[in-house]
């Protein structure tokens, strides 16, 4: 965030690492970082240490129960990747069925995000 006299902010704030959005366009991209990608997803988590949001694109969590997607991970390996990777690494999972919404929601959890800070 650059310096803003006018808002009190008079260096450049970066929050880089405090908190990230990992964001997926559907289930099959996700479905590629649990199976052939898992080890470098596995670190890219366990390394950073702030807070972290995992947007799930033009996907329900109903979708992953009824196998709605084109990969053969099968609905209960993905099921258990899912909460496995919410408990280990504190990781808060939104799926978004319309990605028209998406930076909207992205928008509100960084705002929110430094609302918070600013208390």
């Amino acid at each position: 965030m650059p310096p803003n006299p006018a808002l009190n902010i008079e260096r450049c704030l970066d929050f880089s690492h405090e908190i990230m959005i990992e964001r997926k366009a559907n289930l099959d991209e996700l479905a590629g970082n649990f199976t052939t990608s898992r080890a470098r997803f596995q670190e890219e988590m366990a390394t950073f240490e702030g807070k972290k949001y995992l947007l799930i694109e033009n996907s329900q969590f109903q979708d992953v129960v009824i196998h709605k997607y084109d990969s053969k991970f099968s609905p209960k390996a993905y099921l258990a990747s899912l909460q496995s990777f919410n408990q280990r690494y504190n990781l808060q999972i939104m799926f978004m069925p319309n990605n028209t919404y998406s930076a909207v929601w992205i928008y509100s959890v960084f705002v929110y995000y430094l609302k918070n800070l600013m208390r």
